[in-house]
């Protein structure tokens, strides 16, 4: 199978069935919850996942906008213009395939004439040792995305800042983001370097104690499933950490719905 066709079928099986960690955890938090409001949304949750995975249809109207973190192999030869087509004609594909809503526009400001396509999706990049290229994708509903955000923090406030920064982010935003949650965390870079690894947390966590605690922490809050009300706003937390200067201490939070959907597509050297 060529690697537009890989990206496709990945991207068509993301927007039907959620990772096996994710629907695990939804199982767990329809189970323990003890609000009757939360549990009725988490009821209907799990009766969604059941019907999108009997008909195909995608898990949620709101089918997102690619982002694609591209892990490229300093031994693979690849250019970047290779992946770049790839991705735009795989997704293009799944947009397709899978009855992407099309929720791009091309001027954000002005006349917000959609694509059409749901392209071109975001893309970021990064060296990786070896000669592997690895393609992440995140499905970025706005509903969720809207409610993301960055704090530039005291560069003492250490780890009481950050989870204090994160449980402010998710209580602004309050029932918006289709609660329960899952949130990646980016600490340290600058600004927009702390954004990307918010949401490369989703594939890697540095640092499990912070993340417990910051899960706990949004626990509190009394959301719930929903924002109805109820113990579990927060469904998991990844947190990943870069160096930073001296002089700050960037804290940013991406947030995602229940329908917490990615691909990951690893391609070995001449398959792309």
């Amino acid at each position: 199978m060529d690697a537009e066709s890989r990206i496709c079928e990945a991207l068509v099986a993301a927007i039907r069935r959620l990772p096996d960690k994710v629907e695990r955890l939804i199982h767990q938090a329809a189970e323990n919850e003890t609000h009757p409001s939360g549990r009725l949304v988490l009821n209907a949750v799990e009766e969604n996942i059941r019907v999108s995975g009997r008909t195909g249809l995608p898990l949620c109207q709101d089918t997102g906008m690619f982002w694609c973190l591209a892990s490229v192999g300093r031994d693979s030869g690849v250019s970047i213009a290779r992946i770049e087509d790839a991705v735009m004609k795989g997704a293009g594909r799944a947009a397709v395939d899978g009855y992407y809503r099309r929720s791009v526009v091309s001027d954000p400001v002005y006349s917000r004439k959609n694509t059409g396509t749901n392209l071109p999706p975001v893309m970021v990049y990064e060296n990786i040792d070896g000669d592997d290229v690895i393609l992440r994708f995140l499905l970025k509903g706005f509903g969720s995305e809207n409610c993301s955000g960055v704090r530039m923090l005291n560069p003492t406030a250490g780890a009481d800042g950050v989870v204090n920064a994160v449980r402010s982010i998710v209580s602004e935003a309050g029932g918006k983001p289709c609660p329960p949650i899952f949130i990646g965390v980016g600490v340290g870079g600058t600004m927009d370097r702390a954004a990307v690894l918010s949401k490369k947390a989703f594939f890697q966590n540095d640092d499990e104690e912070l993340s417990a605690r910051i899960r706990d922490e949004v626990n509190t809050l009394g959301i719930g499933p929903g924002g109805l009300g109820g113990d579990i706003t927060c469904l998991d937390v990844s947190v990943l950490e870069e160096p930073t200067h001296i002089a700050g201490l960037p804290v940013a939070v991406t947030i995602n719905c229940w329908a917490d959907r990615m691909a990951e597509i690893v391609f070995r050297k001449g398959e792309i």
